[in-house]
């Protein structure tokens, strides 16, 4: 339904050059993979009660890795100018979700909890 004042004919387009950072999706990625491979890790070792080999942890310090080029690679996109501010967000929020994750597994390890 057309406003009156615009006219019969008159229609509204927004033209804009705003696009999804590429850096940002890419932490986006890097963080899903993260989460990921984290929650395999978690999930093997609970099944073999605890008892986790060298290998999950080095797939968790590769986890950290991936999160923490994820949340720099989040940040640096966020303050580009002309683009949609979803993706630097959400990598934000996947990355950190990730290595606060981390943070408790190796806290409880360290601790006993």
């Amino acid at each position: 339904m057309n406003h009156p004042k615009w006219g019969k004919w008159r229609k509204e387009y927004k033209f804009t050059n705003k696009r999804h950072p590429p850096k940002a999706v890419m932490a986006v990625i890097l963080g899903v993979i993260s989460m990921v491979y984290l929650g395999l890790c978690v999930y093997h070792s609970f099944l073999s009660g605890g008892a986790a080999t060298d290998g999950y942890g080095l797939v968790g310090l590769l986890s950290a890795i991936f999160a923490l080029i994820g949340l720099i690679l989040s940040i640096t996109a966020r303050g580009e100018p002309d683009r949609y501010p979803l993706f630097p967000y959400l990598g934000i929020l996947v990355n950190l979700i990730v290595l606060c994750c981390i943070s408790v597994i190796l806290y409880a390890g360290a601790y006993g909890i």
